[in-house]
């Protein structure tokens, strides 16, 4: 199995600036993409960013130009760095790998508040 652990969520005024970052252990070479996810209050949760193991960047259209995912391989680590926040960027950010093909593991969240 695989276990993430992710850091890095506050409280940011708009226009701020987050980084999140996510550690992964446990079967940490049968993973492939690695991604965030948030969820707003009574919302379902969206995919924020994606990434692949070979690098390859996938972005919901709500934050492109402004949220960069980036990942090292021999950290573990998937990091998503935001800039020009806003307050509807305000959710619990989760981190996800999908590993061994067909399963997935999520982490804890982390809470992201971005006040206007």
């Amino acid at each position: 199995q695989v276990q993430l652990v992710e850091s890095g969520g506050g409280l940011v005024e708009a226009g701020g600036s987050l980084r999140l970052s996510c550690v992964a252990s446990g079967r940490t070479g049968s993973i492939s993409t690695m991604g965030w996810y948030r969820q707003a209050p009574g919302k379902q949760r969206e995919l924020v960013a994606a990434i692949t193991r070979g690098g390859i960047t996938n972005y919901s259209d709500s934050v492109k130009g402004r949220f960069t995912i980036s990942r090292d391989n021999a950290k573990n680590t998937v990091y998503l760095q935001m800039n020009a926040l806003k307050p509807e960027d305000t959710a619990v950010y989760y981190c996800n790998a999908r590993y061994s093909f067909v399963s997935n593991s999520w982490g804890q969240g982390t809470q992201v508040t971005v006040s206007s």
